[in-house]
């Protein structure tokens, strides 16, 4: 096959540069894909549930953003990712990114829920493909370095966390506090379900071994693959079934029984938005439209939306409620009563069952370890993700926080594998390839993706060459997908919340945090406040990362504000130094004074204040000599005040004298005519060629400049 060389071809498919295949290149590309497929299924599903959803939308997750980023432009000749080996699919942080930012108007895994997961997906892919169509890849750099190390250190923190009660096998509490939640998990200390607890803690120390032992094994499989064998062997699942009306305790029976009659007004709630919905359609169909009509419709739908959340937040509450109580089963016909009041007779090895769901008016219960169940078979629908205004105005900052920082990870992984396989990254073709990703996902109930540290490195290190081994990956997800899915009905809950867990150990680095402080103590300070403001406002972690961003714009814009000033003396080198860190002696004729930052409105009264104290201080000088090495931009506002100070140090009969000023600053100068108005002749390349001219000047009038300022090289 010939090489492509077309840049416009290879801008359009990108894959193309992947033919003619090198030798050897597909069968290191079957090993590659084959291997990252067996630590993508169970890690799928396990961040699946860390973002809310049923384990196997995890799966769609996988198939489809890998997909797009290895094979989409083979099927629909669409743009994609520049990484060869950038693994695209679930993430443990846009997870619980993806989980914090839904919890907030839906209960995980409701059918509200997901909607609001799919658009979520097609407004993040939106956006990254707006940006990357745009080249607006540096956009991400509006998230320094310092906000990144905090917000991630802290998000790690509450992932891991986030997991303890399936690995403890007891109910956690769904509020507007997650450290709240977790109080309430420690709380049910006495409630563990040993099997449960080992399970978990037996894989984490199988997965964490294989890890540094043998890191070429596929550890997460491995261990999966055991603990469900585990769990069907012993019986590790018990299920029931009861109603309301089989619950003997009071207090409980009255929970089950108000959860069943919401539902039910739930239920009616959405058909009235149902037929308001369609209302309205007719309404903007009407060739003579009635404003105020349709106003009164717009604001009854609103009315009906409010209802209709304040009904789900009720219900949720509910069901927290019901999974604190613990019940045994007794008396005939069975009945459920609380565990800490017992029936007369009943047996105190008898099993203790917890409510797991509500479904209308049953009550699904477990009396063992909780599994994933049973996973649907086949491929998901392909359909158009509903999108209204609504869902745009409530996951709209939620969507931009997702876009920036699933970006952030998935080229500062494409950027780490390319130092090693020296490709050239393009992060406006990645920012496109990943936006197709999360837009063409968000079309088969995928929710939003981004590129994996782990997989990426399990991609590399399994040999990798082309993007063709991803193509090898989505065959065997599908595979799955297909024909594998019973085998995964009895693996534990606990195994998968071991996998998230043992991913995140090596998200948390607080020694990058100390860094930061070191390298400049603004960073510390912004790394500190997004670690503190992001686990205080859990679940709401766009919070903590847009107050850490904020931050860090404000204390840059504070640095800016006040940039060193140097008064300038002649060092024993010969060079120019600041005269007062260096003990030297300055002129009583000529202040040099180096202005170190830009010139725009934030400094320009600082700057202003410098040099007029610096004239003030000496009362002799009859130049005032700007190093202007140090000034990369000027604006409109450093330039009125550079026309200010000319003429006012004139009046004083101070000239005003530049050197060393920089193309883009005389670019302003000459184009606002503030040159010509200063004068060529107070324009010099150096300051020695400015002092020599100045030591000139002097001389007309009888002055001699000073010897120890005058220019020449100098022994130390």
């Amino acid at each position: 096959m010939k090489v492509i060389t077309s840049p416009l071809l290879l801008r359009l498919f990108p894959f193309l540069r992947w033919f003619p295949l090198p030798p050897g290149a597909l069968r290191a590309d079957l090993v590659a894909g084959v291997t990252v497929s067996l630590v993508l299924v169970p890690q799928s599903m396990a961040y699946a549930q860390l973002a809310g959803l049923p384990p196997y939308y995890g799966l769609y997750a996988a198939f489809l953003p890998v997909l797009v980023g290895a094979f989409l432009p083979v099927l629909v000749g669409a743009l994609w990712g520049s990484s060869n080996q950038l693994a695209t699919g679930p993430v443990a942080m846009v997870s619980i990114l993806t989980g914090s930012t839904l919890v907030q108007f839906a209960a995980p895994g409701a059918e509200q829920y997901i909607v609001l997961a799919v658009a979520l997906a097609f407004m993040v892919g939106a956006m990254q493909l707006a940006l990357g169509v745009l080249r607006l890849g540096a956009i991400v750099s509006f998230l320094s370095h310092p906000v990144i190390v905090g917000f991630t250190n802290a998000a790690a923190i509450i992932i891991g966390l986030s997991q303890l009660n399936k690995l403890l096998g007891v109910s956690v509490g769904r509020s507007d506090s997650f450290l709240a939640d977790i109080w309430g998990v420690l709380q049910q200390a006495g409630d563990i379900h040993p099997p449960t607890l080992l399970l978990g803690l037996a894989a984490f120390a199988l997965m964490y071994t294989l890890r540094k032992r043998w890191p070429k094994l596929p550890g997460v499989l491995i261990a999966v693959a055991l603990a469900t064998l585990v769990s069907w062997a012993t019986g590790f699942e018990r299920n029931l079934e009861m109603t309301a009306a089989d619950i003997a305790d009071t207090d409980a029976r009255v929970f089950a029984t108000e959860h069943a009659s919401t539902t039910r007004a739930i239920a009616a709630l959405e058909q009235r938005i149902d037929a308001q919905t369609s209302a309205i359609k007719t309404a903007a169909a009407d060739a003579k439209p009635d404003t105020l009509h349709r106003l009164s419709l717009d604001y009854q739908m609103k009315a009906l939306r409010v209802e209709l959340r304040a009904l789900e937040s009720e219900n949720r509450l509910r069901l927290q409620a019901l999974r604190r109580f613990q019940f045994v089963q007794a008396g005939e016909p069975a009945r459920l009563h609380s565990a800490k009041t017992p029936p007369p007779g009943s047996s105190a090895d008898a099993v203790r069952w917890r409510v797991q769901r509500v479904v209308g008016e049953r009550l699904l219960l477990a009396g063992g370890g909780e599994v994933v169940g049973r996973v649907p078979e086949g491929l998901p629908a392909v359909r158009l993700p509903p999108i209204t205004l609504e869902t745009l105005s409530l996951l709209l900052s939620s969507a931009l926080v997702i876009t920036l920082v699933a970006f952030m990870e998935a080229i500062s992984i494409a950027k780490a594998m390319a130092t090693r396989t020296r490709q050239r990254i393009d992060p406006n073709q990645e920012l496109i390839g990943q936006g197709l990703a999360n837009l063409v996902g968000s079309m088969t109930q995928c929710y939003p993706a981004s590129g994996s540290f782990s997989r990426s490195a399990v991609n590399l290190s399994a040999g990798a060459v082309t993007g063709m081994s991803s193509v090898f990956t989505v065959v065997v997800v599908l595979i799955t997908l297909l024909f594998l899915t019973p085998l995964l009905y009895h693996l534990p809950q606990s195994v998968l919340a071991a996998v998230i867990m043992l991913a995140v150990v090596g998200l948390i680095d607080f020694g990058a945090i100390r860094h930061a402080w070191q390298a400049q103590r603004h960073d510390g300070i912004a790394a500190v406040v997004t670690f503190v403001a992001t686990l205080a406002a859990a679940p709401h972690l766009d919070v903590g990362i847009l107050i850490g961003g904020a931050l860090a714009l404000l204390l840059y814009l504070y640095r800016t504000m006040a940039p060193r000033v140097a008064i300038l003396g002649r060092h024993a080198d010969g060079t120019l130094r600041d005269a007062a860190l260096h003990g030297l002696p300055t002129s009583e004729r000529v202040v040099i004074i180096r202005f170190d930052g830009q010139l725009y409105f934030a400094n320009v009264p600082y700057f202003e204040d410098a040099v007029l104290d610096a004239a003030a201080n000496h009362p002799q000088a009859r130049f005032v000599l700007v190093v202007g090495d140090g000034i990369n931009e000027i604006d409109a506002s450093g330039e009125e005040v550079l026309r200010h100070l000319q003429s006012r140090l004139a009046e004083s009969g101070i000239t005003m004298v530049f050197s060393g000023l920089k193309k883009q600053v005389l670019d302003v100068m000459r184009a606002t005519g503030l040159e010509a108005a200063i004068g060529e002749r107070q324009m010099f390349r150096t300051e020695d060629m400015a002092l020599a001219a100045i030591r000139d000047r002097l001389a007309t009038d009888g002055i001699t400049l000073e010897a120890f300022l005058l220019p020449g090289r100098r022994e130390v």
